[in-house]
């Protein structure tokens, strides 16, 4: 069973959810599969956050969202670990 981590966040009235994944999700051809994947169990909108060799975060999903997110240290996030 794959464990991963996520973060249920509400922002001014919106509620999402941040999923840490492996390096490479994002750019992957199979990206909206990944997110339709934790749809059924997380609050959508779903945004996907992989992380670089240094940590910096990358986020894919709905754009003001991810701009959003672009200042805001991911250390910050209700991070859960879920399998």
């Amino acid at each position: 069973m794959m464990s991963f981590d996520a973060a249920i966040i509400k922002e001014q009235g919106v509620t999402f959810t941040v999923v840490a994944v492996k390096r490479g999700t994002i750019r992957s051809p199979q990206v909206n599969s990944t997110i339709n994947s934790f749809a059924s169990r997380f609050p959508s909108p779903i945004i996907l956050m992989e992380q670089d060799s240094r940590g910096t975060p990358e986020y894919y999903g709905r754009k003001d969202i991810v701009k959003f997110l672009s200042n805001i240290n991911p250390s910050r996030f209700p991070w859960k670990r879920y399998s």
